[in-house]
Parts: C-alpha cells; structure tokens; sequence
C-alpha cells in the first residue's frame, strides 16, 4: 500500500489548539469496524458502548514539561527539547538556534537554577546536553519546563494538567497519549461501577509519533521505538477478559502498540517490559485487542494506518470524511472515536 492512500482532505480550522473546559464534553464518533456504519454522540456517553465483563486498557505515562526557554551567557534565548535520559544527567536533545548550540555552548534556566552544556552533536541534529543543578531535576522541571506541545498547535497552553491525562502516573513521554486525555475521574468510576474492569500499562510517548512518513511504499517506514511495560496484574486481567468471552478495548494506539508487542501468538499476556517499534497496517492480525477508543489522526501517519488495519481503509477514510462534514475537532486537543 502507498502512503498517499491514507490521506484525506482536513480544513486547518478544524485543528484543535485548546482543550474544552470539560474533558468528557468532548464528541465522540462511532464506527463499527465490520459494516462501517457511524454514530454521533458525546464522549460521556462512552458507557452505552461497553458491556460488562469488558476491560479498558489505559496508558498511564506521564508527559515531561520538557520544553526548556533559556539563554546563552550573551543574552541570547533559547529553547532545549528533552528527549532521552542518557544517564549521569545527560540528556539527548533538540535544540535552537542549532547554529549557536555546538559542542561548549552554555545555557541558563530559570534564574540559574539550572544549567547545561551542549557535549556532542548527535544524528539528525540532536545534541547531548549535560545538566548541572542543586536538588531534584523532576522538580525543577515541573518549576521551569513547558509541555512539548505537537507542532499543529500554535496556542500557549494555559494548564499543563490539560496535556496529561487524570490517571497520568509514569513520567517520561515527550507527547501526551491523547485518547485518555477525555476521561475524568467520574466517567472512569461509572464504567468500573457497571462491571468494566480498568487496566493500565505504560508506553512512554516519542516525538517520532509525529514524524511523517517519507516512504512512498509504507512497507519502507522505518519505525520509531519505544519504551513499555506492562504488569502481572493488568496482564491478568486481560487474560481473564480473554477467557471470560469479554472485550478488550485500548484507550488509544500507544496501549494498543504495547499489548500487541508483548501478546502471544495466541493472545495470551504475561509481565514484561521492553522497547517497541511495532508498525501496525492494513493486514496485520490483531492477538488482543477487540475495540479502539482514538482521536483523530494526520493524514498519511501511521496512527492512521493503524486504525485503518482495525477498521479497513475504506471505512476509516469515511469516517473521517463525515467528521469534516460534521466539523469535528481533530488531533491531540479534539474529539474520539469508538471503533467497535
């Protein structure tokens, strides 16, 4: 398949760039993967879609505020993407102005409490930055750092607890696993409370979920890789959905992309923690996953071929097409679909 065969025409108003003021007041579209037939509703109307007996898989990663402004001891200002902890306060980085940024540059944070030197210019213009500060380096980042907003969004974003979901845990993604972010902590106790069971895992998000695919032929995209764990316990849980004839439903393609890297062939789940750069497309066989709860995704992304080898491209691209019509919000700030 081609990449071009995943695009669709999205209108840039329809772009999300704030949050709604109610997380579940958000729209959610249905799409059953077999008819392709849609629905229309909110996202707190989520609990007429689930059965009891039904499990809820959520990804429980924590966004990095690690968006760092500062300046060079001449004045000039700066900016310091966290990436990857090297260790030994090291980190690998994106930076600008690059050309400024070489191997000896300093860089001040904050009112000094924090400051780097830029050590080794890296592949695909990343640096290695070694930090130097007094106290607790996650505390000062939740002082000093923004969130790492993706690049389709132009606004400042006014509450950082808008970019991590409520049930946010394990720091260490660059970019929020955004299906979870409609969830609040009512709407998760009223399914629990009809009979659904509510599992985590951890995927810590990449920026490479953002970068496009160059290949012509999809087959040709190398995927980016990530970190994930996933319990004793949630693995049991899924296990005894499994078993017990119930459904089990990702809350977005990061805790999909985790529980299909560490299934058995026959499905089956146990501990385990590792990295992944599974590539899901059209024609991949599902080991656990029965239903997706998603946002939508850019055109000609992997994300949308993911959801197009669950659903079939056809009826994907539908979709999408009536959500234009129905001017959904789109990406990390907008509405769901329930694919089912």
């Amino acid at each position: 398949m081609k990449t071009s065969d995943f695009n669709f025409y999205l209108p840039e108003e329809l772009i999300a760039q704030t949050p709604l003021e109610r997380r579940d007041a958000s729209r959610l579209l249905t799409l059953d993967k077999q008819s392709g037939q849609t629905g229309h509703y909110h996202f707190y109307d989520l609990p007429k879609f689930l059965r009891p007996g039904d499990c809820l898989v959520l990804n429980n990663s924590r966004v990095l505020p690690a968006r760092l402004i500062g300046h060079r001891p001449t004045g000039g200002v700066c900016e310091v993407l966290l990436l990857t902890d090297k260790g030994d306060n090291q980190w690998e980085c994106l930076v600008r102005p690059g050309r400024k940024l070489r191997p000896g540059a300093q860089v001040i944070f904050g009112d000094g409490q924090l400051t780097a030197t830029i050590e080794e210019e890296l592949d695909d213009g990343k640096r290695l930055v070694r930090f130097y500060y007094q106290g607790i380096f996650l505390e000062i980042l939740e002082a000093l750092g923004k969130m790492p907003l993706p690049p389709y969004i132009k606004a400042e974003l006014q509450d950082n607890e808008r970019y991590q979901t409520v049930y946010s845990k394990v720091m260490g993604s660059a970019a929020a696993p955004t299906a979870g972010l409609h969830f609040t902590p009512e709407l998760l106790e009223q399914v629990q409370a009809m009979g659904v069971k509510v599992c985590y895992v951890t995927l810590h998000v990449g920026l490479g979920t953002f970068r496009p695919v160059k290949a012509e032929d999809i087959q040709d995209h190398e995927m980016h890789s990530e970190f994930c764990m996933i319990s004793q316990e949630t693995a049991d849980i899924i296990n005894e959905t499994k078993a017990s004839g119930g459904r089990v439903i990702c809350v977005g393609t990061t805790s999909c992309r985790t529980i299909e890297s560490f299934a058995a062939e026959d499905g089956t789940m146990t501990e385990r923690s590792g990295w992944t750069n599974i590539f899901i497309y059209p024609g991949y066989r599902f080991k656990v996953l029965d239903a997706l709860i998603t946002n939508f995704h850019l055109p000609q992304s992997t994300l949308i071929m993911l959801v197009s080898a669950l659903a079939g491209r056809e009826h994907v691209l539908a979709a999408y097409e009536e959500a234009v019509r129905e001017r959904y919000r789109f990406f990390s700030f907008g509405d769901a679909m329930f694919i089912s």
